[in-house]
Formats: C-alpha cells, sequence, structure tokens
C-alpha cells in the first residue's frame, strides 16, 4: 500500500508536468497536481504512523528533521532541474535557431562530455581539502558558461553559426557541471548516519528523477512557448535565464546546508 501510494504521489506531481502543456495546461493537470501534493502528505502521516506502531517505515523519517541533508536535497534539486533540460535546450536551439544539422548539433557536445570527466576527477581531490566550496565554485563556472553562451548567441547568425564558438563555451558549462554533480551526492549525504544511508541514498535518487524531469517539462514548456511566440533565440536567452536562476537557488542551499553540518559537527 505505502509503495503504492509513493507511485501515485510521483505520477501525479511528474506526469502534468510532461503533458501539461499539450492540453495547454487545463484545469484538470493543476488539479491532479494538487492531488500530488495532497498524497504526499498523506504518505508522511502513513509513514510516521506506521513507525509509531514499531513497523518500518520505506523512508528514516529522522532524516527529515536532518537541516544539513535537507538542504542539501533542495540543492541538489536546483542542480539537476538546469540538467538534464539543458541539453534538450541546447538540442533544440541549434537544431531549430542555428540549423544545425542533427549530427553535428550532437558532436558539439562532445568536448562537454570530455570536460566533465576532467573535472570529476579534479573535483574529488579538491573536494577533500575544500569539502563543499568546491560544489559552489562549479555553479559559478556554469553562470559564467551560461553568460559566455548568451554573449555568444547573440553575435552570430543562422546558419552560418561557427561551431567551434559553441564547442568552447560549452567546455566551460560542462567543467563547471563536472565539478558539481560529482561530489554532490556525498556532500548531500555526508550528515546521514549510516544506519540511514540506504534511505537517504534513495531519497537523493529521487530528488534527482524528480527534478530532471521538472526541469525538462517547466524549461521546455517555456522555451517553446517563446520561440513560438518571438523566436528560438529570444527562447534560448530565456532558458538560460532560468537555468542561472536554478543554479543560484542551488548555491544559496549549499551555503544553508554547510552551515547546518557546521553547527552539527
Amino acid at each position: 500500500m505505502r509503495s503504492s501510494c509513493s507511485r501515485a504521489c510521483l505520477l501525479c506531481l511528474i506526469g502534468p508536468l510532461l503533458f501539461g502543456d499539450d492540453v495547454h495546461w487545463a484545469p484538470w493537470v493543476w488539479l491532479v497536481m494538487a492531488a500530488g501534493v495532497a498524497i504526499v502528505a498523506a504518505f508522511l502521516r502513513l509513514e510516521r504512523t506506521v513507525a509509531s506502531r514499531g513497523g518500518m517505515p520505506l523512508i528514516d523519517l529522522a532524516l527529515l528533521s536532518d537541516a544539513a541533508f535537507m538542504r542539501g536535497l533542495f540543492a541538489a534539486f536546483f542542480f539537476f532541474f538546469a540538467n538534464l533540460s539543458f541539453y534538450l535546450i541546447m538540442t533544440m536551439f541549434m537544431q531549430r535557431g542555428l540549423h544545425i544539422p542533427p549530427l553535428p548539433a550532437g558532436l558539439v557536445f562532445v568536448p562537454l562530455a570530455l570536460a566533465f570527466v576532467i573535472a570529476s576527477r579534479h573535483s574529488a581531490a579538491r573536494a577533500r581539502h575544500r569539502g563543499t566550496r568546491v560544489l559552489i565554485e562549479g555553479c559559478a563556472i556554469q553562470i559564467a558558461g551560461l553568460t559566455v553562451l548568451a554573449l555568444t548567441v547573440a553575435s552570430i547568425e543562422a546558419p552560418g553559426a561557427p561551431l567551434l564558438a559553441l564547442v568552447l563555451v560549452l567546455v566551460i558549462f560542462g567543467y563547471g557541471q563536472g565539478l558539481v554533480m560529482a561530489p554532490l551526492s556525498s556532500a548531500v549525504l555526508s550528515t546521514v548516519k549510516p544506519a540511514s544511508a540506504g534511505s537517504g541514498a534513495g531519497m537523493y535518487g529521487t530528488t534527482a528523477q524528480i527534478a530532471n524531469a521538472a526541469g525538462v517539462a517547466a524549461i521546455g514548456s517555456a522555451f517553446f512557448a517563446i520561440e513560438a511566440a518571438q523566436s528560438a533565440r529570444l527562447a534560448l536567452f530565456a532558458s538560460s535565464a532560468l537555468f542561472a536562476l536554478s543554479i543560484i537557488t542551488c548555491v544559496v542551499f549549499l551555503s544553508w546546508m554547510r552551515r547546518a553540518a557546521n553547527k552539527t559537527n
């Protein structure tokens, strides 16, 4: 019953985000999402009831009172919110706005992936000495990459877009993303007790999946709506602003998480 409740909750929250734009955000879509919120509240109440009767809840309720962990989850949410959606928006813009064929558009991301791998290796060593400050630095690099991307797009004209310029800009963003993603899970789970590690990791993974789906749905909908009303270029600028806002919010929660962790220690 409890697992069915959790699945119904995720379905009601994520489903409307994915197809809401297709039905022009009809009133019933918002009702389904409201039902999802209500199911979340009912699920948590059910979990507390199970725990009070000596049973084993699906999630460790003690984690909900761990300020550092909860702030870390919010940081992870906003990071992943801007993660997968970035690749969707960039792919759509290159093909629809700059008229770059699918294969070259895909190859543009290869150097980004290499920069991501290199940054991931660097972040592990740096995180041991600088802690969560490495994550904040990575977010700052991502924002810098988004800024340079907007300036680059503003200066190029389709269809003769210089792919090399896009490649170099995306390398900056990819390096920053790699600095954050690799140590993020360890940082969020650092205050979780070993007995609660499984539950904490499950909550982290679920949060990441929800954020990825929500980001694709929300920012994707904004991109296509602005593209239809104005242009793909303006849609990319608006999407980049949303990416930056989400990453800045991630930085805020990372800072709060760090303070809470220091108080705990």
